[in-house]
């Protein structure tokens, strides 16, 4: 079987024990230790742990580890994260079931993308993986309806999302709750990634949708292929800067799939080259075995794209800081685009012809005039520019 290999040499040696943790290869991880034990950064070690939300995972590692290598405080650092995580997911799962009864009880037809589902589905554990919140997709026309019923159960919605013309269908993808007093976050999906783009309809993943077998009341989620491409998707959209993403991609190569299925779903959407990278990354990181099937998806771009992805393992990138360092949100942004396919890159482009938010800030208009900002657009981004370029000059040198 194929193995692919990228340039790791400015990863941090911490997060390289922790691949090779996760590799399953203890004799290789002592023999590792053994040589840089004593270049360790144990707290860093711990951070990335976090970080990369491993810990469910390394905790069964670490007691087959020659003690005399790892702190004791180490080990138990990491086991208690894992504890506090199989409470977390029991709690989750008891939310996902509640409101799995209440979007049935009024016809709303939901499928659970990741949360708790995922730790049965891919690790055939509930407590091997860690989730912050619950990902639901519903029909968009279902919106008012569950925001109603979310709003019964005490969830609180964050109004983030400035909207014009009603571009928020397209330009944005999901919508988020908060119930304070549970401390849990519910993600609702009217699409499985920010547009503009190409994927599958609600219908079409309701037609292939599956009943999961773990919990008592009809709960759905995506069917296997449709949710390997979603995890592809939102992994390679992140950057892959939580190592939790990749793993799941690495276990699921191993599971059965209908690569036939995933060839064709996959030929329909045009996204070869990001299915690629996520292989690429696999083998290169956590050695998953690439078959002649996964092979037709490796290319120069998807190993190009791999390569780009190990900037996020070199500075323990977290997206969702309130405030992303400018390099990061720079080379974020250049990453993105690369990702794209020529169709995606197009209707990209495309999208700035239609107006968005921060227009009817610059010259604010009556709603029934807001069609007018289809030809005043290009005009207040100039005028926008220009008084960038201008405050710029006035600042002190």
């Amino acid at each position: 079987m194929k193995k692919f290999s990228l340039d790791v040499r400015d990863i941090p040696k911490e997060l390289i024990l922790i691949l090779n943790m996760l590799k399953n290869d203890d004799g290789y991880t002592q023999d590792y230790l053994r040589e840089e034990h004593k270049n360790i950064d144990w707290k860093m070690f711990l951070d990335l742990t976090l970080h990369h939300r491993v810990y469910p995972l390394l905790a069964s590692k670490l007691k087959n580890i020659d003690t005399s290598l790892i702190p004791q405080f180490v080990t138990q650092t990491v086991y208690g994260y894992y504890k506090r995580n199989i409470f977390k997911m029991l709690q989750l799962s008891g939310e996902m079931e509640q409101l799995a009864k209440l979007f049935n009880a009024n016809d709303i037809k939901t499928i659970f993308l990741k949360g708790p589902l995922l730790g049965n589905e891919i690790y055939g554990d509930v407590s091997l993986r860690t989730c912050g919140d619950l990902d639901i997709l519903i029909p968009i026309e279902d919106l008012d309806s569950v925001h109603r019923i979310l709003e019964n159960q005490g969830f609180i919605k964050d109004d983030y999302i400035l909207s014009i013309l009603g571009d928020w269908k397209w330009r944005h993808h999901h919508v988020t709750y908060y119930q304070k007093s549970k401390n849990i976050k519910v993600e609702i999906h009217w699409r499985l990634n920010p547009g503009p783009g190409k994927e599958p309809g609600f219908l079409e993943l309701w037609e292939r949708k599956r009943k999961s077998v773990s919990v008592n009341s009809p709960i759905y989620l995506l069917g296997r292929e449709d949710l390997f491409l979603f995890l592809v998707s939102h992994g390679a959209r992140h950057g892959w800067s939580r190592l939790r993403w990749l793993i799941d991609i690495e276990r699921m190569i191993e599971q059965e799939m209908d690569w036939q299925k995933v060839y064709s779903f996959t030929k329909k959407h045009n996204n070869f080259h990001v299915v690629g990278q996520s292989i690429i990354l696999s083998s290169a990181l956590l050695n998953a075995d690439v078959t002649k099937e996964l092979l037709r998806y490796t290319s120069d771009q998807s190993k190009s794209l791999a390569q780009g992805a190990i900037f996020y393992m070199e500075n323990m990138v977290n997206l969702h800081d309130d405030l992303v360092p400018k390099y990061i949100s720079i080379y974020h942004g250049r990453h993105l685009y690369s990702l794209m396919s020529r169709q995606q890159k197009f209707l990209y482009k495309l999208s700035y012809l239609y107006p968005y938010h921060v227009d009817s800030l610059t010259v604010p208009l009556p709603k029934k005039l807001h069609f007018l900002y289809f030809i005043l657009r290009p005009f207040l981004c100039l005028w926008r520019k220009a008084i960038k370029q201008e405050l710029s000059l006035e600042e002190p040198k």
